[in-house]
C-alpha cells in the first residue's frame, strides 16, 4: 500500500496528482528547482525536497537526485507525471532499485515504446496501420514533405515540417539538438507528413491481471508548433468502423508489449479516414481529463490501485457519457510567432460553473520564468453535447480574469467559436490557415469596445483619486469638510496591450464628485474597482483591477488591458541602427557558424539562437551587412531588449526580426 508519494515534476500535473492523492490519504512530496522555490506545487505537497539549480537538465531531469530526494524524505512511491523522465527507462528502474513503487507501465515496456523507431517496427509485425518511414539520408524531393520527429520523446520537442529538400540538412541538426536537450538523446527519424490529418488518440488502461481498457477517442488536432492546444473527447465526426478500428488497434499495441498502467496510443487519420500508428506515449497524458470527464473516472486513481498490485475494478470500461473540451491557457503572444511571455502573474480566476474545470500550476501573485513550459492552466468543460460543451468552455474562457503575461486566451475563443472547429472536423492544418484572421486586431466593434473599456478605466481611476485621503497621492486637495473637486475637462491616456493602439479619454467631474465622460455615455455606477457604463440604451459592468501603471479591465464580453504610455518605450528607440535586440529573457545556446566581429551576413541569415520555455528562437539578421559588435555568447542568460550584437550599413533601422522555430 502506498502511504506516501513523490512527484518527480512540477507545475499543474504535479498539483493534479497531490489532488488525488488527498483524497485517498496518501502523504504527498514534491521536488523543486531553485526558480519553482515559491511555486504552487511546492505550497500544496505535505514535504519539498530542493533540487539545486534552475536548469531543467541540473534538476528536473536528473533522476538520481530525484530518487534520493524520495528516499531522503520518506517516500515510498514515484510517480513521474509527464514530461521531464516520464518515458525514462533507466529512470523507472532507478526507482524500482531503490526498492520504491514506480506508478507507470512495466520497465521492458517503456524500453520498447520509447524509441518511436522501435515501436513502429513492434506495431508493424503487430499488424497495426503505420507510415512507412524515410531514410533522411536517402530523402528525394518525391518524399516531400516530411515530418521529422525526435525518437525518445513527444510534445512537439525536435519536431519539424521540411518541405524543401535543400532545408533537410540544417532541420536535422536543429531537430536533433533540442531532442537531445529536452531528452538527453538526439535521434530523430522522419517519416511522410499527412497535410490536413487528424490526431486522434485512444486511451488504454491496463491491468497486471490481464484486462485493457479502450477509453475512447480523443481529438487532439488543433495544435501550434506541434503541440496540442485544443483536445476533446469523443473525437467527433469518426464512424463507428473507425472508431472500433482505433480501439482494437490501441488495445493491440497495449497487450504487445505486455502494458500495464495508463497509457495512450496515437493515430494520424489522413483526410480520407485511413489511420496510421504515430506512437505510443507510456504516461499519463496532458489531456487526460477530458477522458475523465467523459468516463466519469479518476486515471490518477487508477494509476495508484493498478501500481499497487490492484485490479482495475471490471473488465470492461464504464460507460461514456456527454462531450468535453480542454484549452490549454499557455503564456505567450500568438500574434508574434507564439512569442513566451514571462512576469508577474498578478490574477488567476477562472469562473467556477456546473461542468467547469480548472488544473492549474499557478495562483495569483505567482511569477512565470523563463525555464519551463509557458502552460499557465488547462480548463476544461463536460456538457451532455459538443454544442455544448464548447459554448460552456469558450464563456468559461471569456469571463476569466487573467491579469499579468500576454497569454492565447483570446485565441482560445475564437478558435472555438470557429466555423471550422464548430463543425466537428478539426485537423493539424487548423493554424496555418486561420491563424492571422484569429489574432487579427480591428474585428467589428473591438475599437469601440476597447474605447469603452478605456473609459471605465479613466472613470475608475479618477473616483479612486478623488476618495484618497489628503496627502497619500494625486487627486482633489480637501480642507476641512469641503472638497475641492476639479471642474475643468480632465484626461487620461491608454495604450492597449499588446497591439499598443492609443485612447485619449476626456471627461469631467461634476461636483457630485462623479466624472461624466466627454463622449455622452452615462455613468450609472463608479467605483475605484468597478465602473457600470449605459451607452445607447445598453448598461453594461467593467471591472477595474490597476497593477502600478499597468490596468486591466475585465468585462462579461471580453477582457482588456492598459498602460500608460511612458511605459512602452520600445528598446529600439535607445539603440542604433542594425541592433540585434533579445525579443524575450532567454538563453543564448549557440551562435551561427563563424560568427564574429567583421563578417558578412545577409538579411534575414539566422544568427543567434536562444532557448526559452523549453523552446529556441533564432534571431535573423535585420538586414545585409557587416558584424561589427558582438555582445552574445552560448551560455549568456539575457534579458528582454538586451542587445545581442550590431550589423552596420544595415538599410533597416529596426530591431532584429524574431522567428519562433524548435530547433
Amino acid at each position: 500500500m502506498i502511504t506516501a508519494l513523490l512527484v518527480a515534476n512540477r507545475g499543474e500535473i504535479a498539483c493534479r496528482i497531490f489532488r488525488t492523492c488527498r483524497e485517498l490519504g496518501i502523504a504527498t512530496v514534491a521536488v523543486y528547482s531553485d526558480a519553482d522555490a515559491g511555486a504552487l506545487h511546492v505550497r500544496e505537497a505535505d514535504t519539498a525536497v530542493r533540487l539545486p539549480g534552475a536548469a531543467p537538465a541540473d534538476t528536473y531531469l536528473r533522476g538520481d537526485l530525484v530518487v534520493t530526494a524520495a528516499l531522503a524524505a520518506g517516500a515510498g512511491a514515484v510517480h513521474p507525471g509527464y514530461g521531464f523522465l516520464s518515458e525514462n527507462a533507466g529512470f523507472a528502474r532507478a526507482v524500482l532499485d531503490a526498492g520504491l513503487v514506480w506508478v507507470g507501465p512495466p520497465v521492458e515496456s517503456i524500453e520498447l515504446m520509447a524509441s518511436k523507431t522501435r515501436a513502429k517496427e513492434l506495431m508493424a509485425a503487430a499488424g497495426v496501420p503505420l507510415l512507412a518511414p524515410v531514410d533522411p539520408a536517402s530523402a528525394t524531393a518525391a518524399d516531400l514533405p516530411l515530418l521529422l520527429k525526435a525518437a525518445a520523446g513527444g510534445g512537439g520537442r525536435g519536431m519539424r515540417v521540411v518541405r524543401e529538400l535543400a532545408s533537410l540538412p540544417a532541420e536535422l541538426t536543429a531537430a536533433a539538438a533540442e531532442a537531445a536537450s529536452a531528452f538527453g538523446d538526439g535521434e530523430v527519424f522522419a517519416e511522410p507528413y499527412v497535410e490536413r490529418g487528424r490526431h486522434v488518440e485512444v486511451q488504454v488502461m491496463a491491468d497486471g491481471q490481464g484486462t485493457v481498457w479502450a477509453l475512447g477517442t480523443r481529438d487532439c488536432s488543433l495544435q501550434r508548433r506541434h503541440q496540442k492546444v485544443i483536445e476533446e473527447a469523443p473525437a467527433p465526426g469518426l464512424d463507428d468502423a473507425l472508431r472500433q478500428g482505433l480501439h482494437d488497434a490501441a488495445v493491440t499495441a497495449a497487450q504487445a508489449v505486455g502494458y500495464r498502467g495508463a497509457g495512450t496510443v496515437e493515430f494520424l487519420v489522413s483526410a480520407g479516414g485511413r489511420p496510421y500508428f504515430l506512437e505510443m506515449n507510456t504516461r499519463l497524458q496532458v489531456e487526460h481529463p477530458v477522458t475523465e470527464a467523459v468516463f466519469g473516472i479518476d486515471l490518477v486513481a487508477l494509476q495508484l490501485r493498478v501500481a499497487e498490485g490492484g485490479a482495475l475494478p471490471s473488465a470492461t470500461p464504464p460507460p461514456a457519457t456527454g462531450h468535453a473540451v480542454e484549452a490549454r491557457l499557455y503564456a505567450e503572444d500568438p500574434a508574434r510567432d507564439w512569442q513566451p511571455q514571462t512576469g508577474a502573474l498578478l490574477t488567476l480566476e477562472v469562473p467556477g460553473a456546473p461542468g467547469i474545470r480548472l488544473d492549474t500550476g499557478y495562483t495569483g501573485g505567482d511569477t512565470v520564468g523563463v525555464h519551463y513550459d509557458p502552460m499557465l492552466a488547462k480548463v476544461i468543460a463536460h456538457a451532455p453535447t459538443r454544442t455544448e460543451a464548447v459554448r460552456l468552455l469558450a464563456r468559461a474562457l471569456e469571463r476569466a480574469r487573467i491579469h499579468g503575461p500576454v497569454t492565447n486566451r483570446e485565441l482560445l475563443v475564437r478558435s472555438l467559436r470557429h466555423p471550422d472547429f464548430a463543425a466537428g472536423q478539426p485537423d493539424t492544418g487548423f493554424y496555418d490557415r486561420h491563424l492571422a484572421a484569429l489574432t487579427a486586431a480591428g474585428s467589428p466593434g473591438e475599437d469601440s469596445a476597447r474605447r469603452l473599456a478605456a473609459t471605465a478605466a479613466a472613470i475608475a481611476s479618477a473616483v479612486g483619486a478623488a476618495s484618497a485621503p489628503a496627502g497619500s497621492g494625486p487627486g482633489p486637495a480637501r480642507f476641512g469638510a469641503w472638497r475641492n473637486l476639479a471642474s475643468q475637462p480632465q484626461t487620461r491616456r491608454y495604450r492597449s496591450e499588446p497591439d499598443g493602439t492609443e485612447y485619449e479619454i476626456a471627461y469631467r467631474t461634476g461636483r457630485d464628485g462623479v466624472p461624466a465622460p466627454g463622449t455622452g455615455e452615462r455613468v450609472v455606477v463608479a467605483g475605484p474597482g468597478a465602473v457600470t457604463l449605459e451607452t445607447g440604451g445598453v448598461t453594461r459592468h467593467f471591472t477595474v483591477t490597476p497593477h502600478g501603471d499597468r490596468v486591466h479591465v475585465d468585462t462579461a464580453a471580453g477582457a482588456y488591458a492598459f498602460t500608460a504610455p511612458p511605459r512602452f518605450t520600445d528598446p529600439a528607440e535607445r539603440t542604433g541602427p542594425g541592433s540585434l535586440l533579445a525579443p524575450m529573457p532567454g538563453t543564448v545556446v549557440r551562435l551561427a557558424d563563424g560568427l564574429a566581429p567583421g563578417a558578412a551576413v545577409e538579411a534575414g541569415q539566422p544568427l543567434i539562437w536562444l532557448e526559452a520555455m523549453k523552446m529556441e528562437h533564432r534571431v535573423l539578421a535585420p538586414a545585409s551587412g557587416t558584424l561589427t559588435t558582438l555582445h552574445a555568447a552560448p551560455g549568456l542568460q539575457v534579458e528582454v531588449g538586451a542587445l545581442l550584437a550590431v550589423v552596420q550599413d544595415a538599410p533597416v533601422h529596426a530591431p532584429a526580426h524574431q522567428e519562433e522555430t524548435t530547433p
